[in-house]
């Protein structure tokens, strides 16, 4: 039976059509991750694991069904989570210290999931010592970090990878094909937001370890909901529109959870491409009304690849509804039908549009079991699949520099030192 979450990689990559080809989509060239599986079938990587937290399980939940992949060690801090990762895979050593971890030389690769302050130190720790990294996004905890940690993978050779799971979503993947054939016209606006209604606190036993669980809220160790959620959706926009933002202004407060935490639970920021086109993003965790989503618009249709749907803009023509057309029509008696271009005030609302889904029926899952296949993929082969660091270290530099936007109140240009050679965004490092 197969593990909930889980894409069958062969039919995935059959329905897009580059099965056995070796044929990628020109927007998702780090499909290449796959393209000698068959011949390293036959290999088994030794893993690692730094930080076996709620999400460090969820990612070994994939990896331990890996017939590639032997998890042979976890470390952490925290004693309870060693305890559930050794239900999940008994067989593991355990640390309380990641350098003990490292210098097991038979260890091929790691996967960090610790908070988002400690992620510099161990990664660069870890391709010290030569393991190959998966690296939960965000990279980093400062846009410093993040370009010394990016270059290090360069200078060292080591395969890098982020959680940036939308690249291996079947949904995005295809949108990101619609987008770029032009099935929904010039893109000139993205609406991403991600709304939540819980504190986002976890049980503490002790108080003297309120800050090391909940250190998602904590000016210390995290930078909010920039970070731990923007970091996804931002990628999104740029990868859609195929470079990056010039400029962006923010603005942030704690609206309703008053409890001590340090980070903002309302925040909302725009993006400025040079074009003119606009990326905002907004993040509230006191209502979940709308949920999450990246909304892409152009002036051809809308597409939802969360909701996993698209909308035609010119669909059925539809007559407004009827509270609307009595108003338009009582206007109509009060000052004659022959108004400049119709009603003066005709509302532009939306229109009854059930769309259709993106790959034929709703959403079962995100990317992250075919995300961690592919880092396991990369390790066999030894090869850096195209783009991936780079789309990891640009979601992470823009939510960063988001983060910055709203702490300082000021409207900030992308800064040159922090751009990397990176052609499909038109960049290069100064």
């Amino acid at each position: 039976m197969q593990m909930k979450g889980v894409i069958d990689r062969r039919e995935f990559l059959k329905n897009l059509g580059i099965m056995g080809t070796g044929v990628l989509a020109a927007t998702s060239p780090w499909l290449a991750a796959f393209a000698s599986v068959d011949e390293s079938r036959r290999e088994r990587v030794r893993l690692g694991l730094i930080g076996p937290g709620s999400r460090g399980r969820f990612l070994l939940s994939f990896l331990a069904e890996n017939p590639k992949c032997e998890v042979v060690a976890f470390a952490d801090i925290y004693q309870p989570s060693l305890d559930e990762a050794l239900k999940m895979v008994p067989t593991a050593k355990t640390y309380t210290d990641y350098r003990q971890l490292l210098e097991d030389k038979s260890i091929d690769a790691v996967v960090i999931a610790t908070p988002l302050n400690t992620h510099y130190r161990i990664a660069m720790d870890a391709m010290d010592a030569g393991k190959q990294v998966y690296c939960e996004k965000a990279m980093a905890y400062t846009m410093e970090e993040a370009r010394a940690m990016y270059l290090h993978h360069l200078e060292t050779g080591c395969i890098f990878f982020t959680g940036q799971q939308r690249l291996f979503d079947p949904r995005y993947i295809k949108v990101m094909e619609m987008v770029g054939d032009g099935v929904f016209g010039k893109i000139a606006a993205i609406n991403a937001f991600w709304y939540r209604n819980n504190d986002w606190r976890r049980e503490v036993p002790s108080p003297e370890l309120e800050r090391q669980i909940n250190w998602r809220l904590y000016r210390d160790s995290s930078r909010g909901l920039m970070t731990e959620l923007a970091c996804h959706q931002l990628q999104v926009g740029t990868w859609a529109l195929g470079k990056l933002p010039k400029r962006v202004m923010g603005t942030g407060a704690i609206t309703f959870w008053n409890d001590g935490r340090e980070v903002y639970d309302n925040l909302h920021c725009i993006y400025e491409f040079e074009s003119g086109e606009q990326m905002t993003y907004a993040s509230v965790i006191s209502n979940k009304f709308y949920g999450l989503e990246e909304q892409i618009q152009g002036n051809l249709g809308t597409v939802e690849p969360e909701r996993g749907k698209f909308y035609f803009e010119d669909y059925g023509a539809a007559p407004a509804p009827a509270f609307v057309q009595m108003l338009m029509d009582w206007e109509n008696k009060v000052w004659g039908a022959n108004t400049f271009a119709g009603s003066s005030w005709d509302p532009e609302v939306a229109r009854v549009n059930p769309g259709e889904y993106i790959l034929g029926k709703a959403p079962e899952s995100d990317g992250t079991s075919l995300l961690t296949e592919a880092f396991v993929e990369a390790v066999c082969t030894g090869k850096q699949p195209p783009r991936i660091a780079e789309e990891g270290y640009y979601a992470t530099q823009m939510c960063l520099l988001g983060h910055k936007a709203i702490e300082t109140g000021q409207t900030l240009e992308f800064p040159d030192d922090m751009k990397i050679d990176y052609a499909p965004y038109g960049t290069t490092k100064p």
